[in-house]
């Protein structure tokens, strides 16, 4: 088992950013700057060709972190952020940029990669959970939940499927072709995100991963636009569905 090390610390934006590594991993963990408070954890899966400290993860996280007093963790995933790419990884990008430089679907190339990267990952976020669970501000009987989007559902749903000390989670925009039998053995509360205009992710396809959760509590949030163009307030949405699910206050500027 590979133990966490801490790498670098900072004050960020109302919070305190720890980078980390497990064995190989690096991640960041974001944590309320009044310091080791013991509050429940998120782990946050970024998107496709973005990283950890992406600007959608670290503002995500701040909401989370400032908003209800979570710690939020996210790690890079296979070939991405400050992880090498592998001659796969670069076959695979390749691909898909000479199907979208053709105008052909990307969805293909997507689940094959993603599904790929999933098998690598998700003993990965095991790892780090269990590394994670040993601080003294997050504990092994604390609560935890998944939040992550495009490439973080294709890495979260086989995460959560198997992963019972994840109690919430919240997923959306990504096809339901390999993901749609794992999400059947989920039974946690979930939050779903689409776009009912998405150029890459057809509406029906959407509709079948939702479909697919065995969740009693499972809400749909479909909003109208284009694939990269999901609402900020689901950031929000999100922030209480956590809040709602982990039994904690919300503080969330207008």
């Amino acid at each position: 088992m590979h133990s966490l090390q801490f790498t670098a610390e900072s004050p960020s934006n109302g919070m305190i950013e720890r980078d980390f590594t497990v064995g190989d991993v690096p991640g960041v963990l974001w944590s309320p700057a009044s310091g080791a408070v013991r509050a429940p954890l998120v782990l946050m899966g970024h998107g496709g060709g973005n990283h950890k400290k992406h600007p959608a993860m670290a503002g995500r996280a701040h909401r989370l972190v400032t908003g209800c007093g979570f710690h939020v963790a996210v790690i890079d995933a296979p070939g991405h952020g400050d992880r090498p790419r592998t001659e796969h990884d670069e076959q695979e990008i390749a691909a898909l940029f000479e199907a979208r430089a053709a105008g052909e679907p990307e969805g293909p190339i997507v689940v094959r990669y993603n599904a790929y990267l999933a098998e690598i990952a998700v003993p990965e976020w095991q790892a780090t959970l269990d590394a994670l669970q040993e601080l003294p501000e997050i504990g092994a009987d604390g609560p935890v939940g998944y939040f992550g989007i495009n490439m973080g559902t294709a890495i979260g749903v086989p995460l959560v499927a198997i992963e019972p000390r994840i109690t919430a989670a919240v997923f959306g925009q990504h096809w339901p072709d390999v993901l749609a039998e794992k999400a059947k053995r989920i039974t946690i509360p979930i939050e779903f995100d689409m776009q009912w205009d998405d150029e890459h992710i057809p509406r029906e396809a959407g509709l079948a991963l939702f479909d697919a959760f065995a969740s009693k509590e499972k809400t749909l949030h479909a909003n109208a636009g284009r694939h990269k163009e999901l609402p900020r307030f689901e950031a929000d949405s999100a922030v209480r569905f956590f809040a709602r699910h982990f039994g904690r206050e919300v503080t969330l500027p207008a």
